[in-house]
């Protein structure tokens, strides 16, 4: 069967809105442009949409999403006017991401008063990756050369669209079980995957080991198991049981609900919407 890449995404600043892309650059720790910037409280602990869900809202652009644009980082939210962000280097602080210890250089003080301003939260710091190879992962599933910037785990997401719609199936069959309406079809974003792929059947990305999309290779080493943050819409922020009821009845295992798989680059080099996708 063929499959096909259908879209790339990458999310310059973790949480905030997703930039679509038709070709990226594929570094060893991910897509290039992709989580290098984290937003964080006083204390260096993550402040991620599921807690702030006005992040949802604030677009942040990369030369990689906005070609030529003159600056490494551009954040713009409605109603407030857009902030340049350098590259800082401030010293290391020390991070917390969920159950990961990381680091990172604070931005400018006018990139924090700039994030506060936009979600009324007066302790909010903007933080940089300066170097994603610092970051190493304590897994069973990981070797020495794995690294990652911001992400929650592994560099890359993988989502098929085939599952999507095998999912949107399940939550439709769910409501009318229920007596009761059935909702919107979930657009795929709500998993913000790096890479989309269309063409196989439901949930064969279960099985896969190594997947080359165009000229890269890419290990497999996981599912994605999947958080309360699938349940909010990023349009109009409110939130409904789904998809995690339906994940919970269809895809419940070791005591987590999974969509999705994680990919690890095995080299570097380009991807582009239309790159034929094979897989072992």
């Amino acid at each position: 069967m063929t499959l096909t890449l259908r879209g790339i995404n990458v999310h310059p600043v973790k949480s905030t809105a997703i930039r679509p892309l038709t070709t990226a650059e594929v570094l060893p720790w991910g897509l290039a442009g992709d989580r290098r910037w984290m937003v964080v409280d006083n204390g260096g602990t993550l402040v991620s949409a599921r807690e702030l869900r006005t992040l949802f809202h604030v677009v942040a652009d990369t030369p990689e999403t906005e070609p030529g644009l003159p600056a490494p980082l551009r954040l713009r939210s409605r109603g407030h006017e857009p902030i340049d962000v350098v590259e800082p280097d401030s010293a290391l602080i020390d991070l917390r991401m969920f159950s990961n210890d990381l680091q990172g250089r604070p931005a400018d003080e006018s990139a924090h008063q700039w994030l506060r301003a936009v979600t009324g939260r007066p302790d909010l710091r903007l933080v940089w990756c300066d170097d994603p190879e610092r970051r190493r992962f304590e897994r069973e599933w990981a070797v020495a050369t794995d690294h990652a910037p911001y992400t929650d785990s592994c560099p890359v997401t993988l989502a098929s669209l085939a599952s999507l719609n095998q999912l949107n199936d399940w939550i439709a069959a769910g409501a009318l079980e229920r007596g009761e309406e059935a909702p919107a079809p979930l657009p795929i974003e709500r998993f913000r995957p790096n890479v989309v792929i269309d063409g196989d059947h439901p949930f064969a990305e279960d099985g896969w080991t190594r997947v080359q999309i165009g000229e890269v290779a890419f290990r497999v080493p996981k599912r994605v198991d999947r958080c309360v943050m699938t349940t909010i819409s990023s349009t109009d922020l409110t939130s409904t049981k789904e998809p995690i009821r339906t994940l919970a009845k269809h895809r419940l295992h070791d005591g987590a609900t999974w969509f999705a798989v994680h990919l690890i680059p095995l080299n570097a080099g380009r991807i582009a919407v239309g790159d034929p996708v094979t897989f072992a």
